[in-house]
């Protein structure tokens, strides 16, 4: 099932997604709050729009899916499962800003499925509409305005002039600039740090060369050191919040096949992480990079930052 009826059945789904949720951006009515979902984020009145919209439209298809608000829903004798971000970058997306996006991944239908399970991959810009999409073992394109192109990575090692984008949403920031200090003060002048509020949309700017990574060490650092769940839980209005396999799903498949690392924070691959799931155990952290070269230099440097956490939690 990964002939080229998959790819127009994904493509097809993202546009309608977008074609829903687009005359929404940006307007005061859409960042209006109206629960939380099940990985503990905030739940805009635009998310309920989008999820609606997919829990209407698959309805009538044997297939499984499974979305950050509403978990794991199954239609008939599925085998296929969809794993679906219908507005990754939510604030963004309430606010029109460009950095919201639509993510698909479609893997078979397992009892756990991992990330190395993945088959297929969408991210679509929903303001833009650009799609970046990639199938397993057969690379990753770029479809925009009738025109398709090729990843186009960053070759830059150079930590003074990095461009790369910080996911910070609903983590204490104190740990954060501890572990990231040194990096960003060396690119904060000749480059830039963005915090782009969505893990898709920064991880395919590392595809389309636009970025030379993301990093997200949010679960690393109240992994190691759980002493920070309290400020986790306190940010996080009684949850606590980092990326899930469904949040990257998509773009880490793109990524992967445009020729792109990523890793945990630790260096480990993500392979082995589960599709679905809740709680701390679920969750991943990010570094997601151009180049192996630049990705072994970041990987230091955030070792670097932890030792420097580390003694700070010893000297208090």
């Amino acid at each position: 099932m990964l002939g080229e009826e998959n790819v127009k059945f994904v493509i097809a789904l993202s546009n309608k997604i977008r074609k829903k949720v687009l005359p929404h951006l940006g307007k005061q009515e859409s960042r209006l709050i109206s629960g939380k979902s099940i990985g503990g984020d905030s739940t805009f009145m635009i998310d309920d729009i989008a999820e609606t919209f997919l829990k209407k439209y698959l309805k009538d298809i044997d297939i499984a899916y499974y979305s950050e608000d509403r978990g794991l829903i199954k239609y008939g004798p599925a085998d296929k499962l969809l794993i679906i971000d219908p507005i990754d970058g939510t604030r963004a997306a309430a606010s029109g800003l460009e950095s919201c996006c639509i993510s698909i991944a479609l893997s078979d239908f397992t009892d756990e499925p991992k990330m190395k399970d993945l088959k297929l991959g969408c991210v679509q810009e929903i303001k833009s509409g650009r799609i970046f999409i990639a199938k397993k073992n057969s690379g990753a394109k770029i479809i925009y305005k009738g025109n398709i192109t090729p990843p186009s990575l960053s070759g830059k090692i150079d930590i003074d002039s990095l461009f790369w984008s910080i996911g910070i949403g609903g983590k204490p920031i104190a740990p954060l600039i501890t572990v990231l200090e040194e990096l960003i003060n060396s690119s904060n002048f000749n480059g830039s740090i963005f915090s782009l509020g969505s893990s898709s949309f920064s991880i395919t700017r590392v595809a389309s060369g636009q970025l030379d990574c993301y990093i997200d060490i949010g679960h690393r650092i109240v992994t190691d050191y759980p002493v920070f769940e309290k400020d986790y839980m306190k940010v996080g209005q009684g949850s606590i919040v980092n990326n899930y396999a469904y949040d990257i799903a998509a773009a880490y498949l793109i990524l992967k096949e445009g020729g792109g690392i990523i890793t945990d924070a630790h260096g480990k691959a993500l392979d082995n992480m589960p599709l679905m799931g809740i709680g701390k155990e679920y969750q991943l952290s990010i570094i997601a990079s151009a180049n192996q070269e630049l990705h072994s230099i970041l990987l230091m440097m955030v070792d670097k930052g932890f030792s420097k956490l580390q003694d700070n939690i010893e000297s208090d």
